[in-house]
């Protein structure tokens, strides 16, 4: 397992730093804080996880690098109103199978002001997963699964969405209450929001961000066996 001691506590620094210099000459002047303080971790973080996150996910995608596990700092303005070159929040992402990284379940850690995030799934549903999803969603024994998977994460704490639908879609009968519920969805995630913990700056980080992996791993794997 490749050495990782934990974040930079200037890691939050950094970032209200440029939240309040988001700009690319504050940027640049800073490069070589953001490779120390953020990317180098980063790309240490990914291994380790990746060396744990193996021993139950053994098709898990752990890449320490920009644009695969790491997620880049600069932001695509074409289509934004804000024009702020770079994120002000850190973003990592560990997918799972031969299939595309933003089209396949994972696993996301994501830092951000004062506050950590951790979660599971797929956020949105590319065209063909979608389809499958409310396939199995009316599925008997897959909607079974499904909901024995969201009453097991929400009973842990976790939340489990997000409805995005008004209405069910065209072609799609739910048998129940349940079915119809989740044929809104357009994304099945588990997640849970946490104050930063100090444990984010020693090398416990792991321990504590597989464990909650393993939490809500039931509905990552869900999604592996049904979309």
């Amino acid at each position: 397992m490749t050495d990782f001691n934990g974040f930079s506590k200037q890691l939050p620094q950094f970032f209200k730093k440029l939240q309040q210099n988001n700009t690319r000459e504050w940027f640049m002047a800073h490069k070589n804080e953001y490779e120390t303080i953020v990317k180098l971790p980063c790309q240490e973080f990914v291994s380790a996880m990746g060396a744990e996150l193996i021993k139950f996910c053994p098709q898990i995608n752990a890449i320490p690098k920009v644009n695969k596990s790491l997620f880049r700092i600069n932001r695509d303005t074409r289509f934004s109103h804000d024009k702020s070159p770079y994120k002000t929040n850190l973003g990592i992402l560990f997918w799972d199978g031969p299939g595309k990284r933003m089209e396949s379940s994972g696993f996301y850690f994501h830092v951000e002001n004062d506050h950590l995030m951790l979660g599971c799934g797929m956020h949105i549903f590319p065209k063909t997963a979608l389809l499958a999803y409310r396939e199995a969603v009316v599925d008997k024994n897959s909607s079974a699964s499904l909901k024995k998977a969201v009453h097991a994460v929400a009973k842990k704490g976790y939340t489990v969405g997000t409805k995005h639908y008004k209405r069910s879609p065209r072609g799609f009968k739910p048998g129940n209450d349940f079915q119809a519920h989740h044929l809104l969805y357009n994304g099945l995630t588990a997640r849970i929001e946490l104050p930063v913990p100090d444990i984010l700056f020693s090398p416990g980080i792991i321990n504590f961000v597989v464990g909650h992996f393993k939490d809500m791993r039931v509905i990552h794997q869900w999604l592996v066996e049904n979309i």
